[in-house]
This record gives C-alpha cells, sequence and structure tokens, in this order.
C-alpha cells in the first residue's frame, strides 16, 4: 500500500490544516510519507490573554480632565467624551456594566462624528459591557459600528466573532476571526482556537449533511489493489482456486476463470480478477440472498466494498453478522474484526476500535494481519511502544511481510524523532536501509523513508526514493503528490511541484489527495477561487464523512479568506 494518503494522528501537535492552508511556505507540513503524518510545524510562541477590559485608561491621563471635575466652557467635546468614557472604565472594572454602558453612551454622544477612532474605541468599549452581560446581540451591532470606522480594529472584529459564535452565526464568525488571524500573523492562540473550533463545527454539520446524501463512488483500480494487499490472510481476496474453475480451465494456470455455476459470490470473485468492481456488490447480494453456501464469503466481499465506496453504513451489518456466525472460518471473522475496527477508527471511535483488534487476536493470534493493522492503529493513537510490539509480532509470523518491517522502522524512526534522540534517530535510519536492501520491491519501504530524510533535510536521497516508488508503482497517484511536495520544500519549485501533482490528477482523477493539496498550494498562491473549486472536488471523492468535514473545512477557510478580502483587502502572505 505503497505511499497512501497520510493520516493525522489523534494528539499529534502542530497547526491545523486550515492554517497550513494560509501560512507561507507551510504545505510541505502536509505530509510526505505513506501511511502516517505527525505535523512538524510548530506554532511559534502565541501571545494568551484574554481580550476582557476595554480600552482607555480608567482614571484620566495626564492632560485631560476627569469626569469628576466641574465641567467649563472652554471643555472641547472630545475631551468630555474621553472623561465619560474614563469614568465608564471605573465602572466596568468595578463590575457596574449598566453604568458603564451609560458611560459610554454619554461618550458616543459627545464625540464628534469625525474623530471616528475615538468614536470607534467608544462603540467597542460599549460592546465589551454588552459582552459581561450576555447581550450578543447588541455586542455585535457596537462592534460593527467599531469596524465600519476602523476595519481593522481586532478587538472589536474578535469580540464580534465571539457574540456571532453565541448567536449560531458560524459564517460570519468565520470571517470575523479570519481577519483577525491575518491581522495578528496567527500569533493569537485565542484566536486561532477559534477559527479551529468554528470550521470543525462546519464542516461536521456540512459532511453530516453530503455525506448521507451523496452517490457512491468506487475508488481507483490501484486504491482498491493497495488496499488488499495490506492483507495476507484475507480469504476473500485471494485468486479463484481451481475446484472453483470450469472444468476445462483446471489446467489453465495463470488465466481468469470462468465461472458457469450461479455462485454469486465466484462471480464476484472472478470480477475481482477482472478489475470489473462495479458488478461485485451485486453479485455477492445474489449469493447472500439465495442463502449459497459461500454467504459468509459474499457478506465480508460486499462489506469491504461498502467500505471502499464509503458506505459504512451499509458495511457494518454485514461485517456484524461475519463476526457473529460462530462456524464461519475464523480467518473471515478476524478480518471482519479488522476491517469494523478499522472503520472505527475512521468515525472516531478508538476505544471500539481497540475492542475489535484485541477480540481478533483472541480469535486468530495467528494472524499477522491482525498484528499488522493494530499496529497502524497503535500508531495513530500516539502508542508507538505499543505499535512496535505488534509490527515485531507480524514480522515473527510472517518474516516476509516487507511492509511490516518497513512500519516498524517508520514507528521506530518517529519515536526516536520525537524524543530527539540522535542515536535512535540513526539506527531507525539504518534499518530503513536494511529494509530497501531485503525488500527492493516494496514500494512502501521507500516512501516512509523518502519521508524520515525529509525530516533529516537530506532532499536529494529523498527525492531518489520517491522516485523508486514511482518506478515499482508508476500508476499511484499519491506517490507525485508526495514528490511534488518535496520540490516545494526543498527547492521552492512551484511549477514542479504543480506540475507533479497534475499528473497525480491525470493518473487518477479520483485522487482526493492531489485536488486536497492542488487546493492548499492555490490557496497560498492568492488563487482562492481555484483552491474553493480543488477542495470541492476533493469533497465529492471523500471516502468518509470524517474526511469530509476536514476538507469542508479547508474549503471554508479559503472561502472566508475570499470574503475578507473583499471586505477589508487582507489577504496574507502569498507564494
Amino acid at each position: 500500500m505503497a505511499a497512501s494518503k497520510p493520516v493525522e494522528p489523534q494528539s499529534g501537535g502542530g497547526l491545523p490544516r486550515w492554517q497550513l492552508a494560509l501560512l507561507l511556505g507551510a504545505p510541505v507540513a502536509l505530509g510526505l510519507g505513506a501511511a502516517y503524518l505527525w505535523q512538524r510545524s510548530r506554532a511559534k510562541e502565541k501571545r494568551a490573554g484574554e481580550r476582557k477590559t476595554p480600552e482607555g485608561s480608567a482614571s484620566p491621563v495626564q492632560g485631560q480632565r476627569a469626569a469628576t471635575q466641574p465641567e467649563h466652557e472652554d471643555m472641547s467635546p472630545l475631551d468630555r467624551a474621553q472623561a465619560a468614557k474614563n469614568k465608564g472604565n471605573k465602572y466596568f472594572k468595578a463590575g457596574k456594566y449598566e453604568h458603564a454602558i451609560q458611560c459610554y453612551t454619554e461618550a458616543i454622544s459627545l464625540c464628534p462624528k469625525e474623530q471616528k477612532s475615538d468614536l470607534s474605541t467608544f462603540y467597542q468599549n460599549r460592546a465589551a459591557a454588552y459582552e459581561q452581560q450576555a447581550k450578543w446581540t447588541e455586542v455585535v451591532q457596537d462592534c460593527s459600528q467599531a469596524v465600519e470606522m476602523n476595519p481593522r480594529y481586532v478587538k472589536a472584529l474578535f469580540r464580534r466573532a465571539k457574540a456571532l459564535e453565541k448567536l449560531d452565526n458560524k459564517k460570519e464568525c468565520l470571517e470575523d476571526v479570519t481577519a483577525v488571524c491575518i491581522l495578528e500573523a496567527f500569533q493569537n492562540q485565542q484566536s486561532m482556537l477559534l477559527a479551529d473550533k468554528v470550521l470543525k463545527q462546519l464542516g461536521k454539520e456540512k459532511a453530516k449533511e453530503k455525506y448521507k446524501n451523496r452517490e457512491p463512488l468506487m475508488p481507483s483500480p490501484q486504491f482498491i489493489k493497495s488496499y488488499f494487499s495490506s492483507f495476507t490472510d484475507d480469504i476473500i481476496s485471494q485468486p479463484l482456486q481451481k475446484g472453483e474453475k470450469k472444468d476445462e480451465d483446471k489446467d489453465k494456470e495463470g488465466e481468469a476463470a470462468e465461472v458457469t455455476e450461479s455462485s454469486g459470490y465466484l462471480k464476484a470473485k472472478q470480477y475481482m480478477e477482472e478489475e470489473n468492481y462495479d458488478k461485485i456488490i451485486s453479485e455477492c447480494t445474489k449469493e447472500i440472498e439465495s442463502k449459497g453456501r459461500h454467504t459468509a464469503e459474499a457478506l465480508l466481499l460486499r462489506a469491504t466494498f461498502y467500505l471502499l465506496i464509503g458506505n459504512a453504513t451499509a458495511a457494518q451489518p454485514d461485517l456484524d453478522k461475519v463476526i457473529n456466525m460462530q462456524d464461519a472460518n475464523v480467518k473471515l471473522r478476524a478480518n471482519a474484526l479488522i476491517k469494523r475496527g478499522s472503520m472505527y477508527m475512521q468515525q472516531q471511535q478508538p476505544q471500539l476500535s481497540t475492542q475489535d483488534f484485541n477480540m481478533a487476536a483472541e480469535i486468530d493470534p495467528r494472524n499477522a494481519d491482525v498484528y499488522h493493522h493494530r499496529g497502524q492503529l497503535k500508531i495513530l493513537l500516539d502508542q508507538v511502544e505499543e505499535a512496535v510490539a505488534d509490527f515485531d509480532e507480524c514480522i515473527l509470523l510472517r518474516p516476509d511481510s516487507a511492509l511490516a518491517q518497513a512500519q516498524k522502522c517508520f514507528a521506530l524512526y518517529r519515536q526516536a524523532y520525537t524524543g530527539n534522540n540522535p542515536s535512535q534517530v540513526q539506527t531507525a535510519m539504518d534499518g530503513f536501509e536494511d529494509v530497501i536492501r531485503r525488500f527492493p520491491k516494496c514500494a512502501e519501504g521507500y516512501a516512509l523513508y523518502a519521508q524520515a530524510l525529509t525530516d533529516q533535510q537530506q532532499f536529494g536521497k529523498a527525492d531518489e526514493m520517491y522516485d523508486k516508488c514511482i518506478e515499482l508503482e508508476p500508476d499511484n497517484a499519491t506517490t507525485y503528490v508526495h514528490k511534488g511536495l518535496l520540490q516545494l520544500q526543498w527547492k521552492q519549485d512551484l511549477d514542479m511541484g504543480l506540475d507533479l501533482i497534475s499528473k497525480a490528477i491525470e493518473i487518477d482523477n479520483k485522487c482526493d489527495f492531489a485536488y486536497e493539496t492542488m487546493g492548499t498550494i492555490e490557496v497560498q498562491r492568492g488563487n482562492l477561487d481555484k483552491a474553493i473549486d480543488m477542495f470541492n472536488k476533493a469533497i465529492n471523492l471523500a471516502k468518509s464523512e470524517m474526511e469530509m468535514a476536514h476538507l469542508y473545512s479547508l474549503c471554508d477557510a479559503a472561502y472566508a479568506q475570499t470574503e475578507v478580502a473583499r471586505k477589508y483587502g487582507l489577504k496574507p502572505p502569498t507564494l
């Protein structure tokens, strides 16, 4: 399963991807590996502290008259307004918000209309008092007045964003907080956390509705073959046996069998060999409805293809049935548990996922696939030591498992890298060299080694590893994406990077990772409309609701930028 789309670990640090889509130079952090990704980019030191208090001094500054002093005829309207504001600030700090509001209202009425900077401050201060009373509509109204007079007023924009969130106006909230993030150069944790929160909420809401009504879409043949290649003890993916072929074909080795009996399952197996994947679910259904002798296998094969087209709702009942068939082949039941466990992980239910993998290990302890896939789960959960133990068990059961060998090396490398242990990093790098020497046909080994080499700034050698991947699997689109990202990080060669990602789309127009990456780069180039188009294409190809939610977050972040640019003329740096 070489150079597959990276998956982010549950507790990995670094920047949210929506922010990576905005920050200059960030696309390189999207991941250059095959099975996993943890983001090495760390947010810079962030300024903390609530934006709670109003602006201005609580007592008069030098040269100003206090509100408590007798008013003189020579006191200007602006001085009187400032005095009222200062008095309001005293009430605010004392928690007397209604009195503060009255003072700020007086300041607004006294202030000359041409003094826009002062007037915007008075409105923003009154909004701060309304905020303490949870009067969100009034907060929005006053902040809007402040922003109208001072379009780059960070405090007012952020306060309005928070109030809009309370009013469940996520779209406008996102626009305001996006403007704040850009104005603050992504250095303030509060605004970044609010943007991340709103984007996730919007993504989940949109994905829930879209995914429910989406048209099932069969992935590319390369994706399907890569998926099945990650299993070695999977009965349903094995070629038709001699006894399953018609008599005249029994002695014809290497040829696809022609099935003449009425078994829907055997016909489905033949279609698999012919890469005629669209007919598999219907043939499995015939086997199941006729209660044929291959019902268990048909249920598992149908469930597998339901998962591949992103229909987990249809897959789960079939998997449940196979798991509960006490008289079924234990390999079938274990495989169903692995797939249901992986499905739960996609749905962000790690506890249920772990339970299924543990059950699979109990009923079929000699099944190498259980330990291989559970090791991947442990990587995603940042349980690296347990992952290494599972990969070791897989290798013990199946010493020729190149995939497990490569992923064990990656797990050890990651542990050493995050632990800042140079000697163990070198040991892991030597391990990669050993894997590609012993398993020169394992594209995944080269891909994972390339990610480690990229971390170590050995870009030239990483590029060579991706070339090896392409040589072994020329139809694997994701390798071209990773190689394209490498060109951006290594040579800042935007044209070559885009050419390689375009090549990935040409090879596989169902590669959502390529569209996502292209969209991210287009955001950084300032081509927001094109970026949104790329993200929408990726959304239509998403294989899970969780993945779709993530893509909607990227798309919404790009759209918010278009609105911020239109309203305030604000744009982040571009490539």
